[in-house]
C-alpha cells in the first residue's frame, strides 16, 4: 500500500497513524507544502491523507499550492482510493467536491464529545459518544452525496463519508501527547477563552487513557479505508 500523505506545516503530523501504518509495511511518501507544494501524480499513490493546519481553504491567494491540491483530493474520490481528511484536510475535501468552508459559529480547541449520527448499512460505526481532541475554528457544509457520521454541541458537521473510501474528520484522532503539545507550543495564542475552548492545563489533564482510546478509533477507520 503507497500511502501519500498531505502536510501542511511542520507541527501537525500523523501522530498514531504513522506507527499504524509502519506496522503494516506501507510505502509512506508526503507532501510537505511548507517545504515544496510538488503533488504526485495520481497513479503514484494507492491513498491519501489529508492533514491538519492553521490556513483556510479559501486562502487560494496566500497559498496558491490549495487549488492543485483539493484538484488530487477530488480525483482520488472519484477514483475510488481511500482518503482519509483531517481537521484541515476534511475541510479540503469538502471544499474540492463543491461544499462551503467558512467560520463555525464558536472555536472548538480541547477535549469535547462527539456523538454519532444514526447509524446506516455500510457505513463506518463511530462510537455513539467519543471524547476527542478537537483544534479548529471554522467548518464545512457538506458535500454532495456524502452520509453526515458525527455532530458536536459546538459543531453540527463533524464527520461525513463519501461511498465506501473517503471519510473526513474535523476532529483529531490522531492525537498523541507528543503532538498535542506541538499544536499548544505553536498555536497557544488561540487558547482564548470560550465555551468550547479549554485551557492549556485542562488539554493537559487528560489521562494518557483518552489518547489510547481515539487512536484506537482512529486504527479501526484505518482498517475499514484501506484493508476493508
Amino acid at each position: 500500500m503507497r500511502v501519500h500523505v498531505l502536510q501542511h506545516v511542520p507541527f501537525e503530523g500523523l501522530g498514531s497513524i504513522l506507527p499504524w501504518l509502519e506496522a503494516r509495511q506501507a510505502q509512506i511518501s508526503t507532501t510537505r507544502f511548507f517545504e515544496s507544494p510538488i503533488l504526485p501524480a495520481s497513479g503514484e499513490f494507492d491513498a491519501v491523507v489529508a492533514l491538519g493546519g492553521p490556513m483556510s481553504v479559501n486562502d487560494e491567494d496566500e497559498y496558491p499550492w490549495l487549488r492543485e491540491e483539493k484538484q488530487v483530493l477530488a480525483e482520488a474520490v472519484q477514483a475510488g482510493k481511500p482518503v482519509l481528511g483531517i481537521c484541515l484536510g476534511a475541510q479540503l475535501i469538502a471544499s474540492a467536491l463543491g461544499a462551503a468552508v467558512y467560520p463555525g459559529p464558536c472555536k472548538e480547541i480541547g477535549w469535547f464529545p462527539v456523538y454519532a449520527c444514526q447509524y446506516q448499512p455500510g457505513i463506518f460505526p463511530l462510537p455513539q459518544i467519543s471524547e476527542v481532541f478537537h483544534w479548529h475554528g471554522e467548518t464545512f457544509d457538506l458535500p454532495p452525496g456524502a452520509i453526515h457520521l458525527a455532530k458536536s454541541k459546538g459543531c453540527l458537521h463533524q464527520a461525513f463519508q463519501i461511498g465506501r473510501r473517503t471519510i473526513g474528520l474535523q476532529f483529531h484522532l490522531e492525537t498523541t501527547p507528543e503532538s498535542a503539545d506541538a499544536l499548544i507550543t505553536h498555536c497557544r495564542h488561540e487558547l482564548v477563552p470560550g465555551r468550547f475552548v479549554q485551557s492549556e492545563e485542562e488539554i493537559r489533564s487528560v489521562p494518557p487513557t483518552r489518547y489510547d482510546v481515539i487512536n484506537k478509533i482512529m486504527g479501526n477507520i484505518l482498517i475499514y479505508l484501506l484493508t476493508g
